[in-house]
């Protein structure tokens, strides 16, 4: 998705306290007036973190999408966006009354709509919602004609908001498609931003089919296979590293072609299978045979999919090739377990 062609259009900020710490909730009264500087400025700002956001949401409701509130306040502003004031104050007031973790910290939020955003070779129209809660101490040195007037000022880089969501102008009988970023983490109270205020499913595409494949590899060489199997480090870690390898290195993903060139024995592979059946059973998910490879996933795997040995206090062993060149033994002298590696240069 590309981002620098967008124009920010139309923009509106509120303040929203703790209403569970007795808060108040602080309606401006007109959208912001803003001159063609500010605006490419907040626009840049405002849109900054989404390119790195690669998995995909839909609004959602238990019985259906009319109850969602953010749902029907966003598609009332794609259809008459002269509401806009109007449905920015709703949305406010909305997430005022679900700010109720005594932790929630109070701050502006920013209600904003954008078009010209390309997705897949095609313009869409969204709406970005901001909440700012951090604030950060700017010096000012203002030049004067007698000497340099320096002052202390309070407020929010925009470019390092808090919470941010960008609702997209498609699939609005499914929810729409939105991005969704969260600087607080999992804790109970970051949670209510997408789970209280929007109400939404993380949407399965092929960023989340890769990025879930690789984790339960990971889990069962590293947990699973250990158990079932007589592996030592090294054999694990070959086949973490010829897993990612097999991720990097082709375009779609076909279980039956990994399973032949990244676990090769067939005791295994039946092991894998297993593990892989009763691990989608347990987390509620979807057999996968095929599906796209998510470049951005691998790369977010690939952080994790340690190719380390880690031995005592004293050393620690990469593996990034042939395992052969690497062996393990044990000095009866010595009373320690060894490795012989062999290399033809040193760097």
């Amino acid at each position: 998705m590309i981002f620098n062609e967008a124009v920010l259009g139309r923009l509106a900020v509120h303040y929203i306290g703790n209403k569970q710490n007795g808060g108040a909730l602080l309606l401006s009264r007109q959208q912001q007036e803003l001159d063609e500087e500010i605006r490419e400025k907040l626009r840049e700002a405002l849109l900054q973190r989404f390119p790195n956001c690669h998995e995909r949401y839909h609004f959602h409701h238990t019985e259906s999408l009319e109850f969602n509130e953010v749902y029907n306040f966003a598609r009332r502003l794609f259809q008459e966006p002269d509401e806009f004031y109007d449905l920015s104050t709703k949305i406010a007031s909305h997430l005022f009354e679900v700010s109720l973790h005594p932790k929630i910290k109070p701050g502006e939020l920013y209600i904003a709509t954008f078009d010209n955003l390309i997705l897949d070779d095609s313009t869409v129209s969204g709406i970005g919602l901001f909440k700012a809660e951090t604030k950060t101490l700017f010096a000012d040195l203002t030049p004067s004609m007698e000497d340099l007037d320096l002052q202390l000022k309070e407020g929010v880089e925009l470019s390092k908001v808090d919470k941010g969501c960008l609702i997209l102008q498609q699939d609005e009988e499914k929810g729409y498609e939105i991005l969704i970023f969260d600087s607080n983490g999992k804790n109970e109270e970051a949670v209510y931003w997408k789970d209280k205020f929007l109400t939404v499913l993380i949407r399965h595409n092929e960023f989340l089919q890769t990025n879930g494949f690789l984790s339960m590899t990971k889990n069962y060489v590293t947990q699973h296979l250990p158990e079932e199997f007589e592996v030592s480090k090294t054999e694990q870690i070959d086949i973490l590293n010829r897993s990612m390898d097999y991720f990097k290195t082709h375009g779609n993903f076909n279980k039956e072609e990994f399973e032949t060139e990244v676990l090769h024995h067939e005791e295994i592979i039946n092991s894998f299978r297993k593990y892989d059946e009763q691990y989608r059973k347990h987390n509620e998910l979807e057999p996968l045979n095929e599906f796209e490879i998510s470049p951005h996933a691998v790369k977010k795997q690939a952080r994790v999919f340690k190719s380390v040995i880690k031995l005592d206090k004293n050393f620690h062993i990469y593996i990034h090739g042939d395992r052969q060149l690497i062996e393990k033994g044990y000095d009866d002298g010595l009373q320690k377990h060894y490795y012989k590696i062999y290399f033809d240069q040193e760097a």
